[in-house]
């Protein structure tokens, strides 16, 4: 890797391509760029589609939550707007919407179904994948760029979440292309490129709010410290970046925030219905420092319960191990390589900038990651895939260099070997997955390790100590290009096939849920503090989240759940909740003796009342996690269909992860009271009053669904259903008629 970097010019005198075959000229690519470099950039994206759509409804309707907010928008232009969960726009989900208006175009398109919903997602990271090619070949050559985006291609939980409906695959995108805009910057120093970059992070906030801001520090460094005008003009310009974020986030924010209340719908999550409140409070500050009003975490639990123990090395921890840091130690060796050559250059060198953006994209990210409080997922780990590519691409250019010195190999090597040993860690943690995986994977890094070394004696000629005889076969053009092909496929083998192999297996699984992660079932140390009675977080098999086979369980009655966390088994069992809906369930009996987690009100059993499976099991061997392709008794189905039209909700029911099931097996909108938790002040009694008296409600689904019980308000418009209607028991179901009062 040298200490300067030049952009690739187009050669002069080159004969240019005819002007009328642009189809050869797309399949040829620049005629500067190497005649094989555009087929195989085609090639990776090919392969990268291949495997994000490879039987991609599998996943089902993914998480049943963004699924039901997608069908409301392909049914109202409102809920579209705003990303209600249900088309009547009683409540939006609990973050700011762009990343369903994606998915709901395609279903307005081409009909709502897994298939337009999912498609998409996998679209986008096909163009992640091949803006990172751009970006990184444009300052370190094809070699790079396509290393880049093979990396981000095979890593495990990019290839679980660019096949799902989380906000997560667009926020990705996004922030790739912010980043190949500001590389256009860097070179051009040109305004509109900063401000094109803040359009984007502008727009990725509406994706996912304010994660989308954990890049722009390391993107405003790297502008104001490479950026070729004068100093004083970098800083405006950065400060124009600044601004095109806040009209990049700011025209739908001022538009949802100055549509009265009565002509929109309460923002979920937030505590006093503004957006900004949302934003700051419980998807924003409150997510570092575990204050997260509603969270179903709460008081600071949430982050170690879902993500293990806060610290520096919490990237390498079971719960986030295998779906990022498998290439995370090749990443900072070559951060740190990268920042040593271009210690002397010039300050507007291409891999100290580089250094700069990639590497603060993948310090603050990981820094924010290790060290937050609230609730965290294993899939958040996707924003940081592609800084880590970036960084392992540029790093791989060196095996390509004839010229490489000894400190260089030394480097290089260091680099393979760490990543072979950290893959054999991580495969370790799954010891009966492959278990032949880990011995390949090491060999090759030692041997790839030992090749960069031995390569430059290799490729001296036999007779050049003597009258300078001819060169050997090793001396040779095709000697000297198989010493550097041989390393690189044996480091190929070493960093790739773990991740690989991961990517893979996520691949061929289904995964449902709003808690899910990639790969196999993992075992090691830097297990979490567990959630209330050492319940684990299983779905489909033990320790796994939000996976496994078949087509899920009905909603049932159940105990906290039975599973792993940080390889700690826990186990439980609660009694049904007596009493009115919104009434008190026992609490749950783990071994040991130890207490279990109060049952969710007036629900059968346990937290959230979800089935044998445990938190987001939905009934024993069922599929799935909280929230993931519940199947609704058909019993139900019916009679929320009787007269359905003639409501604007056909049902009410506390939480959205129990309306979420009735409103994709009817089509029609459920009021999730309470928002997704339950918690939210939306409606009060007396409004739903109004409401139910208006007939604009039909019925009211009590004990059996899968919310999180709710809060106050939730609980007292249960405690009145209650004393005003009359139930009756459909499909497992308690559910009340609101057009029958019985007095």
């Amino acid at each position: 890797m040298s200490a300067t970097t030049s952009i690739p010019r187009h050669a002069r005198g080159s004969r240019p391509l005819p002007a009328g075959n642009r189809v050869l000229r797309l399949l040829r690519g620049p005629q500067a760029d190497p005649s094989w470099a555009r087929p195989a950039m085609l090639g990776l994206l090919v392969l990268t589609a291949v495997l994000y759509l490879w039987d991609v409804t599998r996943n089902g309707w993914a998480n049943d939550f963004y699924a039901a907010a997608v069908q409301a928008g392909t049914k109202s232009w409102k809920a579209f707007f705003f990303g209600s969960f249900d088309s009547s726009n009683f409540i939006t989900v609990d973050k700011t919407p762009a990343s369903l208006w994606v998915m709901e175009i395609s279903g307005r398109i081409f009909g709502f179904s897994q298939w337009s919903m999912l498609v998409p997602q996998a679209l986008e990271g096909v163009a992640s994948v091949a803006l990172l090619y751009a970006a990184v070949k444009r300052w370190f050559g094809p070699h790079a760029g396509l290393m880049a985006g093979l990396v981000l291609a095979l890593t495990p939980v990019a290839a679980l979440m660019f096949r799902f409906n989380n906000p997560d695959a667009l926020l990705v995108l996004l922030m790739t292309a912010a980043a190949y805009t500001l590389v256009r910057a860097i070179e051009s120093g040109r305004t509109k490129w900063l401000v094109f970059v803040g359009l984007l992070l502008g727009f990725a906030f509406l994706a996912k709010m304010l994660q989308a801001f954990l890049v722009v520090p390391g993107f405003a460094v790297a502008y104001l410290w490479a950026g070729p005008p004068r100093f004083g003009k970098r800083i405006w310009q950065t400060v124009l970046m600044g601004v095109g974020i806040i009209v990049g986030a700011g025209w739908w924010i001022l538009a949802a925030q100055l549509t009265p209340a009565v002509d929109r719908p309460y923002f979920g999550g937030s505590t006093d219905n503004n957006i900004l409140q949302l934003a700051i409070g419980y998807n924003g500050l409150g997510r570092l420092d575990g204050n997260e009003t509603g969270s179903i975490g709460g008081g600071g639990a949430g982050g170690t319960a879902f993500g293990g123990a806060t610290g520096i090395l919490r990237l390498f921890h079971t719960e986030f191990g295998g779906q990022i840091s498998w290439l995370l130690p090749a990443a900072l060796i070559s951060l740190g390589a990268m920042l040593w050559v271009s210690r002397r250059a010039v300050r507007t060198d291409r891999t100290r900038a580089a250094a700069l953006l990639w590497g603060g994209w993948v310090l603050v990210t990981g820094l924010v990651f290790s060290y937050m409080s609230g609730i965290i997922h294993p899939y958040y780990m996707v924003a940081l895939a592609p800084g880590i590519a970036a960084l392992v691409g540029i790093g791989a250019t060196a095996l390509w260099q004839a010229r490489l010195g000894l400190a260089g190999r030394i480097t290089v090597a260091v680099a393979i070997v760490a990543t072979a040993v950290w893959a054999y860690v991580l495969l370790d943690r799954t010891p009966d997955w492959l278990p032949w995986l880990r011995w390949v994977i090491v060999i090759a890094g030692v041997a790839a390790a030992a090749a960069v070394f031995a390569a430059p004696y290799l490729v001296r000629s036999p007779g050049s100590s003597g009258s300078g005889g001819s060169s050997g076969t090793l001396g040779s053009h095709r000697g000297r290009r198989a010493l550097v092909l041989v390393p690189t496929g044996l480091a190929m083998v070493a960093g790739l096939a773990g991740p690989a192999a991961y990517a893979l297996d996520t691949v061929n699984s289904a995964h449902t849920g709003a808690i899910v992660s990639a790969g196999p079932q993992a075992e090691g140390f830097g297990g979490g503090a567990g959630l209330p009675g050492g319940g684990g977080l299983a779905g489909g098999r033990a320790g796994q989240f939000g996976r496994g086979a078949g087509t899920g369980g009905t909603r049932g009655a159940a105990g906290f759940g039975s599973g792993r966390i940080g390889g700690t088994a826990g186990s439980g069992t609660g009694s049904a909740g007596t009493g009115v809906p919104g009434g008190s369930g026992s609490a749950g009996t783990p071994p040991g003796g130890a207490s279990g987690a109060i049952g969710a009100p007036g629900r059968t059993g346990g937290f959230g009342g979800h089935g044998a499976g445990g938190f987001g099991g939905r009934g024993a061997g069922g599929a799935g996690g909280l929230g993931g392709s519940t199947t609704v008794s058909s019993a139900v189905e019916k009679l929320l269909e009787q007269n359905a039209a003639s409501y604007k909700w056909v049902a009410a029911t506390v939480g959205s992860e129990a309306a979420a099931p009735l409103e994709l097996a009817t089509g029609d909108a459920v009021m999730a009271i309470g928002g997704f938790n339950g918690t939210d002040p939306w409606p009060t009694l007396a409004g739903f009053e109004e409401l139910v008296a208006k007939h604009e409600i039909h019925y009211y689904v009590g004990e059996g669904s899968e919310s999180f019980g709710g809060g106050q308000g939730s609980s007292a418009i249960a405690k009145w259903v209650a004393a005003h209607f009359t139930k009756e028991t459909v499909g497992g179901e308690t559910v009340y008629n609101l057009t029958e009062p019985t007095s």
